[in-house]
């Protein structure tokens, strides 16, 4: 990995952190929340590629799990970091493919949550049975969606800024 990706990767995993913290909303039926760090994610990918995308939203979100709701850390990781993975492989140098490459990454956490909400709700006793634990996980699939529709809008509008200058050589 090269220094300038290793920083890269170094500084979006705190933004993952710092945004996903701080525009937290608690959704009780599953105990998890809203909040909006796919933008930092799917920026992080777009502009650096994979592994900048899968440590950004691992490592990051993971972290603001380990304050807001530890249970869903190592998930989180998982799910996030895969998340971003996908965005920065799928992703190439048109808009299309950018808005192709975060929906499908945002998918994948999209279904990630659902089913890691589902168990959640059965082990932390939410949910009595799996009926139950299914429908408190469906509570929270809009504010998924949600999530993952703003990531998408704001970071493939930056991406059309911010990819063309990260390829240009800085100036001596």
């Amino acid at each position: 990995m090269k220094p300038r990706d290793l920083a890269a990767a170094a500084i979006f995993a705190a933004l993952t952190f710092v945004v996903t913290r701080y525009t937290l909303i608690p959704i009780p039926a599953t105990k998890g929340y809203f909040n909006l760090g796919e933008v930092v994610i799917y920026i992080a990918a777009l502009a650096f590629g994979p592994v900048v995308g899968l440590l950004a939203g691992g490592v990051g979100s993971a972290l603001a799990d380990l304050v807001a709701a530890p249970q869903f850390a190592v998930f989180t990781f998982v799910i996030k970091g895969i998340e971003g993975y996908l965005v920065g492989r799928l992703a190439g140098p048109t808009t299309a493919s950018r808005l192709r490459a975060t929906i499908i990454g945002g998918a994948w956490m999209v279904a990630g949550y659902f089913l890691a909400e589902t168990l959640f709700a059965r082990v932390l006793g939410i949910a009595p049975t799996p009926a139950t634990a299914v429908a408190a996980a469906l509570t929270e699939l809009p504010f998924n969606v949600v999530q993952v529709t703003a990531g998408i809008i704001v970071a493939v509008l930056v991406a059309v800024r911010l990819v063309p200058l990260m390829a240009e050589k800085p100036s001596r």
